[in-house]
């Protein structure tokens, strides 16, 4: 019974980690998927034109298509900045770990660019942008923003996704989670704990012999 409890404890708190992971900066959060520019957010989706269904996506798309890439604001400070949407190819295998570093780490991106919408200002907060995938592969989303006046550091986030099928490393990492908590239950609370249950009750049957020959 406990370790059936445990289990269930054991499986919600995976589940609710992975709900809450995305892949790098794009999370999700309260069903929608959420773009992190430092303190900067925006509502990020993904939407496969030839998809009767218009159904929405997060992360990975599942076939090479037509797509549609939605950023819809969630700071009006957006709406005063330039903001660029860039998708590289993910030659170097950066993976679901891509960050800004390893983006820098590539130098010039004309070579491994796969879309490109330059800098541009969105003053109703709501950036558009339709591209063709006609490969299936590994991608990297790579937004950047901007101020119009001021000379600072831009905000930036990297996502990684899959065009093409669905990476199954969550799943993996569940089922060897799993298993890893089964096997450390029986080889150690479990099984410790039925060895112990004889010699109490030897330990027991002793007291009680004593008390009654006394």
């Amino acid at each position: 019974m406990r370790y059936i409890f445990f289990t269930i404890v054991f499986i919600s708190l995976i589940s609710s980690t992975m709900r809450t992971y995305a892949h790098g900066g794009v999370v999700y959060e309260e069903d929608q998927c959420v773009l992190k520019l430092a303190f900067l957010e925006a509502h990020f989706t993904g939407f496969q034109i030839s998809d009767a269904n218009r159904k929405e996506f997060c992360e990975d798309l599942p076939k090479a298509a037509e797509t549609l890439f939605v950023i819809e604001y969630l700071h009006d400070y957006l709406s005063e900045m330039l903001v660029e949407f860039r998708i590289i190819r993910d030659v170097a295998g950066f993976g679901v770990y891509a960050d800004m570093d390893d983006i820098r780490s590539l130098g010039d991106l004309s070579q491994v660019t796969e879309f490109l919408l330059p800098f541009a200002n969105y003053p109703d907060g709501i950036v558009l942008a339709k591209h063709t995938f006609g490969d299936s592969g590994d991608y990297i989303g790579v937004v950047r923003a901007k101020s119009v006046e001021a000379d600072i550091a831009p905000y930036e986030a990297a996502f990684y996704f899959r065009v093409g099928g669905r990476s199954y490393w969550q799943p993996l990492a569940f089922i060897v989670l799993l298993v890893a908590l089964h096997i450390s239950y029986k080889f150690g609370i479990g099984t410790l704990g039925s060895k112990r249950m004889p010699i109490r009750k030897q330990e027991l049957s002793k007291k009680s012999f004593r008390i009654m020959t006394f």
